[in-house]
């Protein structure tokens, strides 16, 4: 795609077509302020772009019938999403629907190098596949912060050889498409805010608990970054004091305390120390533990499991609820690896926020699981690509 909209006017509809899918311009003009003439002039331009086609008549409206417009159904958009140790690939079309998601066990200590070719190989294969002739562009997440104009990890704490690397201009090159980059908890906002359970919230906080924690921040229906892209780090406030030692180098960090690495460390320990059946025997069995087995063991009624998770969930909820007093979101997203272990873990979070925080800041306010799972990082990172792609050049 080479074509770019030509000024706000043009970008709005692009996005109004995205989210709302195809409509007619009569429809259009109800959600823009543009006179009727206008507005045929901006989707006429569009029209000659390609990035619009015809899509048949619309329901009569009373005198003669508008046609529907939509976005091109031949672009296709690249996201990708590389946890910490795994890395999902999707295409959407325009409208950001899923055509195909690949899921890859993968390090990502590895380094970038190794990471780009598995996901230049998952690219290739959903290409293969009829999917996509090429992509038009490419949205990609990394479990780090990001200086987001470049489109470079700056200095993250769990991806070692990944400071300064220039992700967006390396996939750029290899894929022939533009590419923006961000953190993938940002990501996971994005994906629910657009297809998920914040569809209609323009505030709300998106907490991604999984090797690490990390927390997305939209503000007025925009995510907000911060100075350097460090914004939402919260894995790294100090949950108790003088407490385990961290990757970053303090001590006491959430992270440390609570996330899918910390969570089963303390199952290993317990299995180890003979505090719980149901860990020592899936230990015996696997030959490791992870928080997928807390998660088993917990539905299975194992205390000592139940007991990791509302313990995690309290120090998680207590984080939060500062957050809550500090930011008053109108909504709270739950989302990452962690949330295997539902409701359990939900309840703990919730009690700790509605009990610390002001009960102005938490009467109406809803603390839920994310809707998409694991597809919220890569429709999100499609919608970060179009957003700048349908945006003025």
């Amino acid at each position: 795609m080479t074509a770019r909209p030509g000024n706000a006017h043009q970008a709005r509809l692009l996005k109004l077509l995205r989210d709302g899918g195809p409509n007619s311009r009569a429809q259009l003009g109800d959600q823009v302020d543009l006179s009727r003439s206008k507005l045929a002039v901006e989707v006429d331009r569009l029209l000659e772009t390609g990035l619009v086609v015809a899509d048949g008549l619309a329901a009569s409206r009373g005198g003669r019938r508008s046609h529907n417009i939509r976005l091109n159904p031949e672009l296709r958009f690249l996201g990708v999403d590389i946890g910490a140790t795994s890395v999902d690939v999707a295409v959407t079309n325009a409208e950001l629907e899923t055509l195909g998601h690949i899921n890859h066990p993968m390090d990502v200590r590895e380094g970038p190098v190794a990471v780009f070719e598995q996901v230049l190989a998952m690219a290739a294969k959903l290409r293969a596949s009829g999917l996509a002739e090429g992509f038009d562009g490419a949205g990609i997440g990394v479990p780090g912060p990001v200086r987001f104009p470049e489109g470079i990890p700056v200095a993250p704490p769990i991806m070692p050889g990944w400071d300064g690397f220039p992700v967006r201009e390396a996939l750029s090159q290899e894929l022939g498409c533009p590419v923006m980059v961000d953190n993938d908890v940002n990501l996971m906002a994005m994906g629910e805010q657009h297809a998920g359970v914040a569809r209609t919230v323009p505030d709300f906080l998106c907490v991604k608990i999984g090797t690490g924690i990390g927390c997305g921040i939209v503000v007025g229906g925009e995510v907000y970054r911060g100075t350097t892209g460090s914004a939402g780090d919260i894995g790294h406030i100090q949950a108790v004091p003088e407490g385990r030692p961290c990757a970053c180098g303090n001590r006491g960090c959430l992270e440390a305390h609570f996330s899918g690495a910390a969570l089963a460390r303390d199952a290993l320990e317990a299995a180890q120390q003979g505090l719980s059946a149901e860990l020592a025997s899936r230990l015996e069995t696997n030959g490791d533990l992870t928080a997928v087995d807390v998660a088993a063991a917990a539905a299975a009624g194992d205390a000592t499991a139940l007991e990791l998770i509302r313990e995690g969930g309290n120090r998680t909820g207590q984080v939060i609820a500062g957050l809550v007093s500090f930011f008053n979101p109108g909504l709270v997203v739950i989302g990452g690896g962690v949330t295997g272990l539902g409701h359990t873990l939900l309840a703990a979070i919730r009690t700790q926020v509605y009990r610390q925080s002001l009960p102005l800041a938490t009467g109406n306010l809803p603390i839920v699981l994310g809707e998409l799972g694991p597809a919220a990082g890569v429709t999100g990172a499609a919608r970060l690509i179009s957003d700048h792609l349908f945006s003025p050049a």
